[in-house]
């Protein structure tokens, strides 16, 4: 649907993160109007003194008609049914992270924007990075050498969440930064994780990717339970070695020239085997802009350029499958391939209704999942937490 005015975009779900898009696409050029969708009135009526100049409305289906576009910044879980209706009415959509719970419902969505002709965008933030687009430049450059792995680790105390486990909430932002880095997805994904303080989701989770390249390998760590907040990405490379720390104020990316070299002499065995190497630390310029409004922006330029945004459906769909390799290993105790998600291979997920569940593990057998109720936004179209 081509906008040929200044855009008219509803942010569904007001929550902390819908707040954030409603802030900067008050500034976003191209955006005429910013629509505010929540159905608990007062958070609606808290964030609608911000913007008095803001149409409210307490479902989607009352704002449609006064919209060109919607984010969907609501709980995971109801990330599909609400896109699906803006689709349905022609709308271009922006759904945060992840795109769907499953990759089956991830490829409706791309089928149902194709067919209705409308942009479809993922909300991956992080590759909006102007830190994490210098750390891609120094790995396509070279600048590190052969690059071994990437290690990342995403830990605080909470936020937890009522409908999806640490895996579902924290490695979006993950698996987006390391398939943006290495420009290739991985083959295959191996979890670990362990419900600890909640009783039916898991709140620690560890995820090894593996590669088409048997050299190169990614790890994540993600947590809701851990005394230290951590944002860090750390690049190793045959040369050199990088550091994303996104929660440095200065010198977000450090390139360390450190490194390690077999021995020469393999066989005297009085000798270390490697020798060390260390050298300069440095840390090149790196752009202070706002990645959601870069991200959001370029949102709005894709609607009206009619164009194909850099993390598209086809992308979301990458980060989801990496994700439900992650909960199906977790099911079979074993490193799952990607291609084993195909339609025609793909087991069921346990609980069959799209919210990431595993059973329990032998010494988790006191604190078994139980059922989940339903959510929230399915009952009354109130989204009670934001991505």
């Amino acid at each position: 649907m081509a906008v040929t005015d200044g855009l008219r975009i509803a942010v569904v779900g007001c929550g902390y993160w819908g707040s954030k898009h409603a802030r900067v696409l008050h500034s976003t050029d191209g955006v005429d109007q910013v629509v505010l969708v929540d159905a608990y009135e007062v958070r609606l009526r808290n964030l609608a003194r911000s913007y008095p100049n803001a149409l409210c409305f307490a479902s989607l289906e009352a704002a449609l008609p006064h919209i060109d576009a919607v984010v969907v910044a609501t709980p995971p879980t109801s990330h599909v049914p609400i896109a699906l209706e803006a689709i349905a009415a022609g709308k271009h959509v922006l759904v945060e992270k992840p795109l769907a719970p499953t990759s089956a419902e991830a490829r409706k969505l791309i089928t149902a924007a194709a067919q209705a002709g409308v942009v479809l965008m993922t909300g991956h933030t992080f590759e909006y990075n102007p830190a994490v687009w210098k750390l891609r430049e120094l790995v396509h450059s070279e600048v590190l050498g052969d690059v071994y792995y990437l290690d990342s680790a995403r830990l605080n105390l909470g936020l937890y969440q009522n409908d999806v486990n640490v895996i579902l909430d924290l490695a979006p932002h993950d698996v987006s930064i390391i398939n943006y880095v290495l420009g290739e997805p991985p083959v295959a994904v191996q979890a670990w994780a362990s419900r600890h303080a909640h009783p039916r989701f898991e709140d620690v989770a560890y995820l090894r990717l593996l590669y088409a390249d048997p050299r190169l390998s990614a790890n994540i760590h993600v947590s809701w339970l851990d005394p230290c907040k951590v944002r860090r990405v750390t690049a190793v490379g045959s040369a050199k070695m990088a550091v994303y720390d996104d929660l440095a104020a200065d010198e977000r990316i450090r390139v360390l020239d450190k490194g390690v070299s077999p021995s020469l002499n393999t066989d005297d065995l009085t000798q270390p085997p490697m020798s060390y190497r260390y050298g300069d630390i440095t840390s090149p310029y790196v752009a202070s802009d706002e990645p959601l409004g870069v991200q959001d922006a370029h949102f709005a330029l894709c609607i009206l350029t009619e164009s194909t945004p850099n993390t598209d459906g086809v992308s979301g769909l990458a980060v989801v499958e990496v994700l439900e390799a992650a909960q199906l290993s977790l099911q079979l105790d074993r490193p799952v391939r990607l291609e084993e998600l195909s339609p025609d291979r793909a087991p069921a997920l346990v609980g069959g209704s799209g919210i990431f569940r595993s059973p329990a593990r032998p010494w988790l057998r006191d604190h078994a999942p139980q059922e989940e109720p339903q959510n929230a936004w399915h009952r009354g179209h109130a989204a009670t937490v934001t991505t």
